[in-house]
Protein backbone atom coordinates (compact mmCIF):
# COMPACT_ATOMS: atom_id res chain seq x y z
CA UNK A 1 0.00 0.00 0.00
CA UNK A 2 0.88 3.81 -0.58
CA UNK A 3 2.75 4.33 2.73
CA UNK A 4 0.69 7.71 2.90
CA UNK A 5 -2.23 5.89 2.44
CA UNK A 6 -1.70 3.42 4.91
CA UNK A 7 -0.65 6.64 7.29
CA UNK A 8 -3.80 8.18 6.55
CA UNK A 9 -5.95 5.06 7.30
CA UNK A 10 -3.81 4.35 10.66
CA UNK A 11 -4.89 8.35 11.87
CA UNK A 12 -8.57 7.73 10.98
CA UNK A 13 -8.29 4.30 12.70
CA UNK A 14 -7.24 6.09 15.94
CA UNK A 15 -10.26 8.91 15.63
CA UNK A 16 -12.19 9.65 18.40
CA UNK A 17 -15.63 12.38 17.80
CA UNK A 18 -15.49 13.18 21.51
CA UNK A 19 -11.71 14.07 21.92
CA UNK A 20 -11.70 16.07 18.39
CA UNK A 21 -14.72 18.27 20.10
CA UNK A 22 -12.56 19.34 23.09
CA UNK A 23 -9.55 19.54 21.04
CA UNK A 24 -11.63 21.89 19.05
CA UNK A 25 -12.78 24.15 21.68
CA UNK A 26 -8.51 23.67 22.64
CA UNK A 27 -7.17 25.30 19.42
CA UNK A 28 -10.10 27.80 18.70
CA UNK A 29 -11.84 26.40 15.39
CA UNK A 30 -15.00 28.45 15.99
CA UNK A 31 -15.91 31.07 14.13
CA UNK A 32 -13.83 34.66 14.08
CA UNK A 33 -10.83 32.14 16.03
CA UNK A 34 -7.84 31.73 15.17
CA UNK A 35 -7.86 28.38 13.99
CA UNK A 36 -11.32 29.06 12.41
CA UNK A 37 -11.98 26.02 9.89
CA UNK A 38 -9.47 23.64 11.13
CA UNK A 39 -10.74 20.11 11.16
CA UNK A 40 -9.98 17.55 13.70
CA UNK A 41 -10.18 13.80 13.96
CA UNK A 42 -9.57 13.57 17.91
CA UNK A 43 -6.00 11.57 17.72
CA UNK A 44 -3.96 11.99 21.01
CA UNK A 45 -0.56 13.35 20.85
CA UNK A 46 1.08 10.33 22.24
CA UNK A 47 -0.41 8.59 19.01
CA UNK A 48 0.57 11.00 16.83
CA UNK A 49 4.22 10.28 18.09
CA UNK A 50 3.78 6.73 17.59
CA UNK A 51 2.83 7.08 14.03
CA UNK A 52 5.35 9.66 12.98
CA UNK A 53 8.03 6.75 14.43
CA UNK A 54 6.46 4.19 12.36
CA UNK A 55 6.90 6.68 9.27
CA UNK A 56 9.80 8.43 10.21
CA UNK A 57 11.05 7.68 6.45
CA UNK A 58 8.43 9.40 4.43
CA UNK A 59 9.37 10.87 1.56
CA UNK A 60 9.29 14.87 1.41
CA UNK A 61 6.80 14.59 -1.14
CA UNK A 62 4.20 12.49 1.24
CA UNK A 63 4.99 14.74 4.17
CA UNK A 64 4.09 17.98 2.06
CA UNK A 65 1.01 16.52 1.29
CA UNK A 66 0.58 15.83 4.99
CA UNK A 67 1.48 19.24 5.95
CA UNK A 68 -0.99 20.73 3.66
CA UNK A 69 -3.95 18.49 4.47
CA UNK A 70 -7.13 20.54 6.10
CA UNK A 71 -6.79 17.73 8.56
CA UNK A 72 -5.18 18.83 12.05
CA UNK A 73 -3.43 15.72 12.87
CA UNK A 74 -2.29 15.13 9.51
CA UNK A 75 -0.27 18.39 9.68
CA UNK A 76 0.69 17.73 13.28
CA UNK A 77 2.04 14.06 12.14
CA UNK A 78 3.91 15.52 8.74
CA UNK A 79 5.45 18.09 10.93
CA UNK A 80 6.84 15.36 13.45
CA UNK A 81 8.11 13.62 10.98
CA UNK A 82 10.13 15.99 9.68
CA UNK A 83 11.34 16.45 12.54
CA UNK A 84 12.14 13.21 13.64
CA UNK A 85 14.02 13.90 10.19
CA UNK A 86 15.87 16.49 11.47
CA UNK A 87 17.16 15.05 14.69
CA UNK A 88 18.54 12.13 12.81
CA UNK A 89 20.08 14.09 9.97
CA UNK A 90 22.20 16.14 12.94
CA UNK A 91 22.84 12.76 14.43
CA UNK A 92 24.05 11.40 11.60
CA UNK A 93 25.93 14.81 10.55
CA UNK A 94 23.63 15.23 7.04
CA UNK A 95 23.34 17.81 5.16
CA UNK A 96 20.30 19.49 6.89
CA UNK A 97 19.33 22.72 4.84
CA UNK A 98 16.19 21.02 2.89
CA UNK A 99 14.83 20.18 5.76
CA UNK A 100 14.81 23.76 6.86
CA UNK A 101 14.39 24.88 3.57
CA UNK A 102 11.41 22.92 3.11
CA UNK A 103 9.60 23.96 6.68
CA UNK A 104 10.33 27.87 5.50
CA UNK A 105 8.72 27.01 2.55
CA UNK A 106 5.93 25.16 4.70
CA UNK A 107 5.67 28.02 7.17
CA UNK A 108 1.86 29.20 5.54
CA UNK A 109 0.37 25.22 6.97
CA UNK A 110 1.66 25.65 10.34
CA UNK A 111 -0.67 27.77 11.90
CA UNK A 112 -1.82 26.64 14.94
CA UNK A 113 0.19 27.18 18.25
CA UNK A 114 0.73 23.50 19.19
CA UNK A 115 2.38 22.78 15.41
CA UNK A 116 4.45 25.94 16.01
CA UNK A 117 6.02 24.95 19.47
CA UNK A 118 6.36 21.19 18.50
CA UNK A 119 8.28 22.55 15.66
CA UNK A 120 10.11 25.86 15.54
CA UNK A 121 12.99 24.80 18.23
CA UNK A 122 13.65 21.54 16.76
CA UNK A 123 14.09 22.71 13.43
CA UNK A 124 14.13 26.46 13.26
CA UNK A 125 16.09 26.93 16.36
CA UNK A 126 18.58 23.93 15.96
CA UNK A 127 19.52 24.95 12.24
CA UNK A 128 20.75 28.45 13.24
CA UNK A 129 22.25 27.72 15.77
CA UNK A 130 25.26 27.86 14.31
CA UNK A 131 24.35 30.13 11.22
CA UNK A 132 23.02 33.67 10.91
CA UNK A 133 19.78 34.14 12.96
CA UNK A 134 18.63 37.52 11.64
CA UNK A 135 16.13 36.04 9.60
CA UNK A 136 14.25 35.81 12.93
CA UNK A 137 13.93 39.48 13.48
CA UNK A 138 12.37 40.05 10.16
CA UNK A 139 9.87 37.34 10.81
CA UNK A 140 9.29 38.41 14.28
CA UNK A 141 8.34 41.73 12.20
CA UNK A 142 5.89 39.53 9.86
CA UNK A 143 1.99 40.60 9.61
CA UNK A 144 1.65 36.59 10.11
CA UNK A 145 0.57 35.26 13.86
CA UNK A 146 2.35 32.29 13.40
CA UNK A 147 5.30 33.51 11.68
CA UNK A 148 5.68 36.16 14.25
CA UNK A 149 5.33 32.99 16.91
CA UNK A 150 7.68 30.94 15.28
CA UNK A 151 10.23 33.92 15.55
CA UNK A 152 10.27 33.89 18.97
CA UNK A 153 9.82 29.98 19.81
CA UNK A 154 12.52 28.87 17.98
CA UNK A 155 14.61 30.36 20.30
CA UNK A 156 14.33 28.11 22.51
CA UNK A 157 17.13 25.81 21.20
CA UNK A 158 18.95 28.94 22.32
CA UNK A 159 17.91 29.45 25.30
CA UNK A 160 18.74 25.92 26.21
CA UNK A 161 22.46 26.14 25.17
CA UNK A 162 22.38 29.51 27.76
CA UNK A 163 22.28 31.83 25.02
CA UNK A 164 19.91 34.24 25.51
CA UNK A 165 20.05 37.74 23.71
CA UNK A 166 18.22 36.47 20.35
CA UNK A 167 15.27 35.56 22.83
CA UNK A 168 15.98 39.42 24.46
CA UNK A 169 15.74 41.16 21.31
CA UNK A 170 13.07 39.44 19.62
CA UNK A 171 10.99 39.93 22.69
CA UNK A 172 12.02 44.01 22.54
CA UNK A 173 10.40 43.72 18.85
CA UNK A 174 7.25 41.93 20.05
CA UNK A 175 6.67 43.79 23.30
CA UNK A 176 3.55 45.86 21.51
CA UNK A 177 2.53 43.30 19.88
CA UNK A 178 -1.72 42.80 19.69
CA UNK A 179 -2.24 39.10 19.83
CA UNK A 180 -2.37 37.22 22.92
CA UNK A 181 -0.96 34.29 21.77
CA UNK A 182 2.56 36.44 21.45
CA UNK A 183 1.82 37.42 25.01
CA UNK A 184 1.75 34.13 25.79
CA UNK A 185 4.91 32.92 23.53
CA UNK A 186 7.23 35.93 24.49
CA UNK A 187 6.70 35.24 28.13
CA UNK A 188 7.02 31.77 28.10
CA UNK A 189 10.58 32.37 26.75
CA UNK A 190 11.51 34.42 29.03
CA UNK A 191 10.29 32.38 32.01
CA UNK A 192 12.56 29.95 30.36
CA UNK A 193 15.63 32.49 30.55
CA UNK A 194 14.77 32.93 33.81
CA UNK A 195 14.70 29.10 34.94
CA UNK A 196 18.96 29.21 33.72
CA UNK A 197 19.56 32.84 34.69
CA UNK A 198 16.85 35.02 36.81
CA UNK A 199 19.32 37.57 37.16
CA UNK A 200 19.73 38.21 33.25
CA UNK A 201 15.79 37.97 33.12
CA UNK A 202 15.32 40.17 35.71
CA UNK A 203 17.73 42.87 33.97
CA UNK A 204 15.42 42.63 30.92
CA UNK A 205 12.07 42.62 33.10
CA UNK A 206 13.22 46.08 34.80
CA UNK A 207 13.46 47.65 31.52
CA UNK A 208 10.69 46.62 30.41
CA UNK A 209 8.08 44.96 32.23
CA UNK A 210 5.81 48.47 32.44
CA UNK A 211 5.66 47.92 28.68
CA UNK A 212 4.60 44.73 28.30
CA UNK A 213 0.91 43.56 28.21
CA UNK A 214 0.19 42.24 31.73
CA UNK A 215 -0.14 38.29 30.50
CA UNK A 216 3.33 38.77 29.24
CA UNK A 217 4.69 39.55 32.70
CA UNK A 218 2.53 37.34 34.17
CA UNK A 219 4.23 34.24 32.04
CA UNK A 220 7.04 35.79 32.43
CA UNK A 221 7.34 36.03 36.18
CA UNK A 222 5.43 32.55 37.20
CA UNK A 223 8.50 31.18 38.92
CA UNK A 224 9.40 34.05 40.71
CA UNK A 225 9.61 34.21 44.59
CA UNK A 226 5.42 35.27 45.21
CA UNK A 227 6.92 38.58 46.90
CA UNK A 228 8.67 38.75 43.70
CA UNK A 229 5.71 38.58 42.02
CA UNK A 230 3.66 41.20 43.25
CA UNK A 231 6.40 43.68 43.34
CA UNK A 232 6.13 43.68 39.52
CA UNK A 233 2.51 43.25 39.15
CA UNK A 234 1.93 46.01 41.23
CA UNK A 235 4.54 48.36 39.60
CA UNK A 236 3.11 47.50 36.70
CA UNK A 237 -0.17 48.73 38.06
Amino acid sequence: MNPLLQLQKMLRSKANNERARASARYLKTGPGEYGEGVRLLGVTAPELRKIAKQFCDLNLVYISDLIKSPLHEERAVGLLILVDQYQMGAKRRLYLTPIFDFYVQHMDFINNWNLVDLTAPAIIGAYLFDRDRNILQKWAKSKNLWTRRIAIIATLYFIRQKQFEDTFQIAEILLQDAHDLIHKAVGWMLREVGKRDRAIEEVFLKKHYKKMPRTMLRYAIERFPEDIRQKYLKGWD
